[in-house]
């Protein structure tokens, strides 16, 4: 099933979603599924399950967009654990269609998390998916990329979005 993605001004967004405490179930599974179906259907390298309307700290990454199936990484109460280093790069999200700004963020990142059957896992990763790991972890404490950016610009964007939304074309 591919859930649509919701979008900036919806609460789900800016809260803390809630840890999950079941494993390896059915529903689980299938939900995990639908996850990276539905981030495919988007063109998205990660999804949080809050994008979907769903506040549970679940998230689904895979920078190779479905060209590797090593690449598919599901994180359940992620915590990252050190960051190093410094990258800046266009950066965008799902909930956010339409805009894309320079965000400045680790370069390297360690993460721990769990996987469907609950198993901690840790990995350290750069650039790509050491954004990702940031970015997805970030949407599960009701954080968005564009608080990286400068008050500025964060304003000029939710204008737009305000005009979208007059406009009938952001729902």
């Amino acid at each position: 099933m591919i859930y649509p993605i919701v979008k900036l001004g919806n609460p789900v967004l800016e809260r803390e979603a809630e840890d999950v405490t079941e494993f390896d179930t059915p529903d689980l599974r299938k939900f995990l599924e639908d996850m990276f179906e539905s981030m495919y259907a988007a063109k998205g390298v990660g999804l949080a399950a809050p994008q979907i309307g769903f506040g549970k700290k679940i998230s689904v990454i895979d920078v190779s967009n479905g060209q590797n199936p090593e690449d598919k990484l599901v994180l359940i109460n992620p915590a990252i654990l050190r960051v190093e280093g410094r990258q800046t790069g266009e950066e965008g999200c799902l909930s956010i269609p339409g805009f894309r700004e320079q965000v400045r963020r680790g370069k390297r990142v360690t993460l721990r998390a769990q996987d469907a059957k609950g198993e901690f896992w840790e990995k350290t990763a750069e650039d790509l998916l050491a954004r990702a790991f940031l970015h997805e972890t970030e949407h599960l404490y009701g954080r968005l990329y564009i608080l990286h950016l400068s008050a500025l610009k964060r304003e000029l964007m939710k204008r737009k979005i305000v005009k979208m939304q007059r406009a009938g074309e952001w729902d």
